[in-house]
């Protein structure tokens, strides 16, 4: 057993013989703080756990307010002592797999990896192995104490790039909370179908499909949702764009092409199906009916390190299939513009 005390404070983390993790924290509410939540004052004490988790851990009863179990919208007056005495058991939902990653950044806290096209993120239904999940608790162990072994955010399976990871607690609530404030850059790459004079924006709400649960689509009373986009290059019949996120809908780039008239090339859910340019190679047509998924790749990933607060920059090479299919076109003698 191992039990790591930190100065000049009141926490607690010990390493159980089981591979759980046992964490212990005594603090008091500051004055200051007066009249918050039970579950905005404890996360701001304990900043290395989300607040749902927080709160969570004040409903069970193992996060308790002067030795008392509160409710988490309990209001605090301050000077109240807050404890917490929780076990987090080691969260494996499956088998560590020997899945080769390439990694674009790594240190103690966060690594970002460059996610394969056809590598599923997250298990679930028809992919309970073979997920990148799978591959990070090979890479570290650790991870299985770590929700989602670490992942903050989420790429499709057949969409390529950079993906960051937290590898403790604090460093998982720090990513939530730059997502959540949308501090975190994310930037791609995408072939969309048709030729764009320009860029700019999309700002269209984002929902579950009314009537087909694997979609999603534009809707009035959907979550807010904003692309950008500036044309990178241009062909005979597409066009290569540059995409930024300000928000991050579930399918949220290919819903809004998609929205413009303008799909992202390859695209099963929401593209028209394969369009040859007129006249087309034989290079060209081959390139385009031998691209089995969506033309879409996270090319940029910029966020505030969580505990250094120096800036992360990964860049995640183009795949090849995708830089293929880019080499065809520019080929087939289309007016490029860069």
């Amino acid at each position: 057993m191992m039990i790591a005390k930190l100065p000049d404070s009141d926490e607690e983390t010990v390493e159980l013989p089981s591979g759980a993790t046992r964490v212990r924290r005594d603090a008091v509410v500051p004055d200051a703080s007066g009249g918050s939540r039970a579950d905005q004052a404890a996360a701001e004490l304990f900043a290395e756990f989300s607040r749902s988790r927080i709160a969570e851990w004040i409903k069970a009863g193992v996060l308790l307010v002067d030795g008392r179990v509160v409710k988490p919208k309990q209001t605090l007056s301050g000077g109240e002592r807050l404890t917490l005495d929780v076990e987090l058991e080691a969260q494996i939902e499956m088998r560590p797999e020997d899945i080769s990653l390439e990694l674009l950044y790594e240190d103690e806290h966060v690594l970002v990896v460059n996610k394969p096209p056809g590598l599923v993120v997250h298990p679930g239904a028809g992919n309970p192995s073979g997920t990148l999940q799978n591959a990070l608790l090979h890479h570290d162990v650790r991870l299985a104490e770590i929700p989602r072994a670490g992942i903050v955010h989420r790429l499709d399976k057949d969409t390529s790039g950079a993906l960051v990871v937290a590898r403790t607690l604090q460093a998982h609530a720090a990513l939530v909370a730059q997502l959540a404030d949308r501090d975190v850059h994310r930037q791609y790459e995408a072939l969309v179908q048709g030729t764009m004079v320009a860029g700019g924006t999309v700002a269209a709400p984002i929902d579950r499909h009314k009537h087909d649960r694997l979609k999603m689509a534009v809707r009035e009373d959907g979550r807010p949702a904003i692309t950008h986009y500036r044309v990178r290059e241009k062909f005979a019949a597409h066009t290569l764009l540059q995409v930024k996120l300000e928000t991050g809908r579930t399918h949220q780039i290919r819903v809004h092409m998609a929205h413009i008239r303008h799909p992202i090339v390859g695209d099963p859910l929401y593209g028209p199906g394969l369009r040859l340019p007129r006249g087309a190679s034989v290079e060209v047509v081959e390139s385009l009916r031998g691209f089995g998924r969506q033309a879409l790749h996270a090319e940029l990933l910029e966020f505030v390190h969580p505990v250094s607060g120096t800036t992360v920059t990964a860049a995640a090479p183009r795949p090849a299939d995708f830089d293929g299919l880019l080499v065809a076109l520019r080929g087939s003698g289309a007016d490029r513009t860069r």
